[in-house]
């Protein structure tokens, strides 16, 4: 049977998603430990989207080949009883031997958190990025306009990307404040290594005003890496779902996801 699977993860203490060398914790490494357990035999694990180190899941889905036939409930009760406490199946369904958890996905959605306050918060310093300097919002959320729609982002990948072409398509784009939090909302058919990630420090220079509004659509013409400063950190970017065509039956992205409130909120 062919099981897809709903992932969760606190990705602070994870060297990213592929399995290295046994004393690098990383996320596919530990999911096929626990999951060879409940299949009784060794499994091989393909996920939605890579992630790199220090990012964290809330719709990660994977998807994996089992000879053992197990109740969907098995698989995640049987899976979360093997898995450290930093990583959580929320579901599993059986799927058709078409499905493909990276190339059948039609989208997939991502948040960027910043804490924009003027001293740090221990509370939220693996769960967003720090950013000391005023934010202005408006400016950040005007500028990433640009970016919606099909465009060639070489200017917003890794050197390092191995994606066979730069071309992506945007479909939403949104920045928002809430309270002490700036919140870079983004979805894409899919997306190129650092690209997110990339997207939050150009637009975290705008919204600082060491760049102007019109900076963003510049950086994109350019399609080199180089004019795009710096890559934003890690910790602020969660992977929040990946949408699917409805004939596979898997269940909706979670109803919740991480972020600001109120500035009152860590206080209190």
């Amino acid at each position: 049977m062919r099981v897809a699977l709903g992932v969760q993860y606190d990705g602070s203490e994870f060297r990213g998603w592929q399995a290295q060398r046994p004393q690098v914790r990383t996320l596919q490494g530990c999911l096929q430990q626990a999951l060879a357990k409940v299949a009784d035999h060794p499994v091989s694990l393909i996920c939605a989207g890579r992630t790199d180190a220090g990012v964290h899941g809330l719709g990660q889905v994977v998807h994996f080949d089992a000879a053992a036939v197990r109740s969907t409930r098995a698989w995640v009760l049987g899976g979360n009883a093997n898995l450290p406490p930093d990583i959580s199946l929320s579901w599993a369904h059986i799927v058709t031997q078409d499905f493909h958890a990276r190339f059948s996905a039609l989208a997939r959605r991502y948040r960027y958190l910043i804490f924009n306050r003027a001293h740090r918060s221990a509370l939220w310093r693996r769960r967003a990025t720090w950013c000391y300097r005023p934010l202005d919002a408006g400016r950040m959320h005007a500028a990433g306009q640009c970016l919606l729609g099909e465009h060639d982002f070489s200017s917003f990948r890794a050197a390092e990307c191995q994606a066979r072409h730069p071309v992506r398509e945007i479909r939403e784009l949104t920045v928002s404040r809430q309270g002490d939090g700036v919140m870079l909302e983004v979805e894409a058919n899919a997306f190129l290594q650092h690209m997110v990630r990339n997207i939050a420090g150009v637009l975290m220079a705008i919204g600082a005003g060491e760049r102007p509004v019109e900076w963003a659509r510049e950086v994109l013409e350019r399609r080199d890496r180089a004019q795009a400063g710096v890559t934003a950190p890690a910790e602020g970017l969660y992977l929040l779902a990946v949408r699917y065509p409805p004939r596979f039956g898997l269940p909706p992205p979670p109803a919740t996801a991480p972020g600001f409130v109120t500035s009152s909120e860590e206080r209190d």
